[in-house]
């Protein structure tokens, strides 16, 4: 038996590179709001989605375009980054904050990817940042359902991981 595969470092931080590019074509507002996420007092600012939620839609569009010309390869690489991401915030104490139920938490945690690395390590550490309800269903599958799109299947990631709420067991 072959042991699970791990991002590298290169595929992690392609990743998030290719993430924030296409935050950046989303224009100086996108970025603002998205600032204002990861910088914003919790305590005292409950919401903060709300500006961001109006790029979500962008973003995405502009990550698809940054990705036409992907590989099969490089595809699976990044929803194998993807799929780790999600799964190592698959986490009671973030769930807490975010709420919803187990198709809720993982959009919810899509969300906190699409938001960005920085957002991303804010809640990692500091599970008090995510936010209530704010959702990003289309980022869960993203990669694997554009690697469908482009060669007729899903990718393997041989990650022996899983993405759907409440399959980290040491996050519960």
């Amino acid at each position: 038996m072959t042991s699970p595969r791990v991002p590298s470092v290169v595929e992690e931080d392609r990743f998030w590179s290719l993430l924030e590019s296409a935050w950046e074509a989303c224009g100086p507002e996108a970025q603002r709001a998205r600032e204002a996420l990861v910088s914003r007092d919790p305590a005292a600012d409950e919401d903060g989605v709300d500006a961001l939620d109006t790029w979500i839609k962008q973003f995405l569009a502009n990550l698809e375009s940054l990705s036409v010309d992907l590989s099969s390869d490089e595809l699976t690489d990044l929803d194998r980054v993807l799929e780790r991401r999600l799964y190592d915030i698959d986490r009671e104490e973030i769930h807490e904050f975010t709420d919803g139920s187990d198709d809720g938490f993982l959009y919810c945690r899509g969300f906190i990817v699409a938001a960005g690395r920085r957002f991303y390590d804010a809640v990692d550490a500091a599970p008090g940042m995510a936010v209530l309800d704010a959702e990003c269903e289309s980022m869960c599958y993203f990669f694997a359902n554009i690697h469908h799109k482009r060669f007729g299947d899903y990718p393997d990631t041989g990650s022996g991981i899983s993405r759907e709420s409440g399959s980290n067991p040491t996050g519960w």
